[in-house]
């Protein structure tokens, strides 16, 4: 059963009338806030001389160049052929072992840089302003340089090599974790850190026995994500001389040796894959073990 509803009823009229006035101003903070939306892509565009007739122009550049990387493989000889197209195959795969081992050393350096400043810039237990304030705006200053930058700067000082990489990726990784391992100390639950101040705990004594347990997890699963990253950030220090497989790829590419910069970026795809991979699941471990707890 339903009920008819009187519609020149004037309080029916009145919410009627009201909620239309509503809907209206809706739509137009919606045609607002599109037009803005629209005029600040415009005038970032005219800012950064986005030319669309030039893209257009040229677009087809891009899938050339990749049909040139491409090398010829016949059934008839596929074994020679691919033997021909992967003809430097163990120097390529020693500079990408080189790669992730860039990674993974600078990963380490920057996540224990990292772990020992994050309690330090923490709001909730860091008991110096003066002390957050210059350990936040150090890690902004790691985080905010390019790593290439680090890199090129490192190879002034240290000459060319994997140190320069290794560096530049520490440094950078120390102020991306540092920020986050310090916003995940300050969402802990700060029940035990009152038990153990309580019980008469110095700061060192709260930090190891009711943060690091809470937070060590969550410190361990970022870190995993952040080797991912270095892995693709370390294949391409090469490009400023840092070491590991980008030195040989910055070559093909000036070189034009345009089959070698397939297999090198196919090299660097599988690479990346597997470690992701592998990283994922080892994260997914992680997070899961502690929901259990």
């Amino acid at each position: 059963m339903t009920l008819a509803i009187d519609r020149n009823d004037p309080a029916i009229r009145a919410y009627a009338e009201s909620y239309r006035q509503a809907a209206a101003g809706k739509r137009r903070q919606t045609l607002i806030g599109i037009a803005v939306f629209a005029a600040c892509i415009w005038l970032s565009a005219l800012g950064a001389e986005v030319d669309l007739g030039r893209l257009f122009e040229n677009i087809g550049r891009f899938p050339n160049y990749l049909w040139q990387t491409l090398p010829t493989l016949r059934l008839s000889s596929l074994g020679a052929d691919f033997a021909e197209w992967y003809w430097g195959l163990f120097r390529w795969l020693r500079l990408l072992w080189q790669t992730v081992l860039i990674a993974y050393v600078g990963t380490i350096l920057g996540a224990t840089g990292a772990f020992l400043l994050c309690f330090a810039a923490a709001a909730n237990l860091g008991r110096a302003p003066w002390l957050r304030f210059a350990v936040r705006r150090f890690l902004e200053f790691c985080r905010t340089v390019p790593e290439i930058v680090f890199a090129l700067i490192f190879v002034i000082a240290f000459g060319l090599g994997p140190l320069p990489g290794v560096l530049a990726i520490a440094i950078h990784t120390m102020g991306a974790l540092g920020k986050l391992f310090s916003e995940v100390v300050e969402n802990i639950d700060l029940k035990p850190v009152d038990g153990v101040t309580a019980t008469g705990g110095n700061w060192w004594q709260v930090v190891r026995f009711a943060v690091v347990p809470q937070v060590l997890s969550n410190f361990a699963s970022y870190a995993l994500l952040r080797f991912e990253i270095n892995v693709r950030g370390a294949s391409i220090m090469g490009f400023v001389g840092a070491g590991g497989i980008g030195q040989d790829l910055i070559e093909a590419i000036r070189k034009f040796y345009y089959t070698d910069v397939s297999a090198i970026m196919l090299l660097v795809i599988l690479a990346v894959m597997l470690i992701d991979l592998g990283t994922e699941r080892l994260r997914h471990a992680l997070l899961s073990l502690e929901s259990r707890s």
